[in-house]
């Protein structure tokens, strides 16, 4: 499981259901919005804005329990700053996968919720 749904528990008691709904379909915007942004930013060899775009995936994705599209993205982050193109070519390509599989995880979720 790609999601830690104690996270979103933590989350709807803290906030109650309507703004938590609120806070997790805005943060799926977001997180979806980010990752074509970062793949877009590496086919465009802009490597300090993929890193940018990759750091605050990472913090997206912890605020709704997704740790490990999170410990993706900072693999990412490390890839670009070690300079490592094979290995970023390949975590970008598990960051994309995990993320699209993160994102029909948690819109599964919801459907069950709402």
């Amino acid at each position: 499981m790609k999601l830690d749904s104690n996270r979103l528990e933590e989350l709807f008691l803290l906030l109650g259901e309507a703004s938590a709904e609120d806070v997790v379909c805005r943060a799926l915007e977001e997180l979806a919005a980010r990752l074509s942004h970062t793949e877009r930013c590496y086919r465009e060899l802009r490597f300090d804005d993929m890193r940018k775009s990759a750091r605050s995936l990472i913090a997206i994705a912890e605020q709704i329990g997704m740790q490990m599209l999170a410990n993706v993205a900072q693999d990412v982050t490390r890839c670009i700053d070690h300079g490592d193109g094979t290995a970023l070519s390949a975590t970008l390509s598990r960051l994309l996968r995990v993320g699209e599989c993160s994102l029909s995880e948690i819109w599964d979720l919801q459907d069950l919720t709402i």
